[in-house]
């Protein structure tokens, strides 16, 4: 079992011009990203847009990145469903491809209760051997699960081992780390306030921005785990204007998709009803861009 530590990029599905999915584009992003020494992946994630992907091609995107991934670093494989019957079929899926986890949020349509979040992630859970982060992300599910049911959770069941948490709020981060120290730890998931999270005792980071600077956010990950917080600040100051860019446009799907364009990697178009960035959000990309690359340089 591989330890689940460090920033995770969340990948994005990369695509041609046609909407189809670019295979070998998959292939050379997730070398780039090891070749970068990132500390881990996900795939099928909501950078990925699972959403718009069918069954059989987020079962390919899986069993693809299992077999470029080969045992390298820890995969994480979103498998998110509307129903719990389709989140088990998908987290099954990932373990028998040879994942190494699975990241799972509740319905985000139906907007669950507390205590049928609780059941949908057991059942979930239970239905494989493997490590299960579960998924709080009120902004996508509507849903802000609660920490005491969080926490109750990931203690009953025993492979749920990880919770990433991106409702935003800092205390509910602390809580977590703190509360379920032993038996659940925390993974950063809102990239606007990474280290905030590392210093109340988060473990990893789920980070889009990591598809933009996968160096940077290992960096400043693995400088907090040294105990060089003048170092860890000057890093997470020069990503910010990124992450709260990320995390305010609404667009973080096309703003991965055209950053991996522009650095000659395999981005292309999101599935409609996504649409490209404005020549607005086009230009302030860019600027943000150069002042990141020009301090990290």
């Amino acid at each position: 079992m591989k330890q689940l530590e460090g920033a995770f990029p969340v990948l994005i599905t990369p695509m041609n011009e046609n909407g189809e999915i670019n295979w070998d584009g998959l292939k050379q992003n997730i070398e780039h990203f090891i070749n970068e020494n990132v500390a881990g992946i996900v795939v099928n994630g909501s950078t990925g847009e699972f959403v718009s992907l069918t069954k059989e091609e987020r079962y390919k995107v899986t069993e693809v990145a299992v077999e470029q991934v080969n045992g390298r670093i820890p995969l994480v494989v979103g498998t998110a469903a509307e129903t719990t019957e389709d989140a088990i079929t998908f987290t099954k899926q990932a373990e028998d491809a040879g994942a190494d986890a699975a990241l799972l949020i509740n319905s985000y349509y139906a907007h669950p209760k507390d205590e049928e979040i609780y059941e949908h992630f057991k059942a979930a859970a239970e239905s494989v051997t493997f490590p299960v982060m579960i998924y709080n992300n009120p902004f996508t599910s509507g849903v802000d699960i609660g920490t005491k049911t969080i926490l109750q959770v990931a203690k009953d069941v025993e492979n749920i081992t990880h919770i990433k948490e991106s409702s935003g709020d800092i205390t509910k981060v602390r809580d977590i780390s703190r509360q379920g120290k032993g038996y659940v730890k925390t993974f950063c998931g809102s990239d606007d306030i990474a280290l905030e999270s590392f210093l109340v005792g988060a473990t990893g980071w789920i980070s889009v921005a990591g598809n933009v600077a996968p160096k940077l956010v290992t960096d400043l990950y693995n400088s907090v785990k040294e105990n060089d917080s003048e170092k860890a600040w000057e890093l997470y100051d020069r990503i910010l204007p990124l992450c709260n860019f990320i995390e305010g446009s609404g667009k973080f799907v096309q703003i991965v998709k055209r950053v991996m364009d522009i650095q000659g990697l395999a981005g292309g178009p999101s599935r409609k009803p996504r649409l490209p960035l404005t020549k607005e959000e086009d230009t302030q990309l860019q600027g943000i861009l150069n002042n990141l690359f020009a301090l990290e340089n």
